[in-house]
């Protein structure tokens, strides 16, 4: 639980960060579209960040540790680290092969969200 849960403090802390940079210090050096990439990449990963939280707090009110959860966890990890990674990447490089590595994180990301239902209807809160 304090793993996912200081892991998804520390990417929406990151997830702020990036936003602010985005706004203030690439504003002038990136196109709209490269801008419009980062910012989707910081949006996506705030998403995850909170939704790392709800696992942390879920994992937290179990009385097992349902393999589930933990999944979801990790495949949020991932999910970050390809899909906002790789938008990051894309968008301060301008190398177009990274765009073909976020729908491998769009994918950890709905992995994450159908573990996380399957565990939340199984429990007994």
């Amino acid at each position: 639980m304090r793993f996912f849960l200081s892991i998804g403090a520390i990417f929406a802390a990151i997830s702020v960060a990036g936003g602010a940079f985005a706004s203030h210090a690439l504003k002038g050096k990136l196109d709209d579209r490269a801008l419009t990439i980062f910012e989707t990449g910081a949006r996506y990963q705030m998403y995850h960040a909170i939704a790392l939280v709800l696992v942390a707090l879920f994992i937290s009110r179990t009385e097992f540790a349902d393999p589930l959860l933990t999944a979801s966890g990790i495949a949020f990890i991932v999910g970050i680290v390809l899909f906002s990674g790789s938008l990051y990447a894309l968008s301060l490089s301008g190398v177009k092969w990274l765009g073909a590595v976020a729908p491998l994180g769009g994918t950890a990301f709905i992995v994450g969200w159908v573990c996380l239902a399957i565990s939340a209807w199984r429990l007994k809160l």
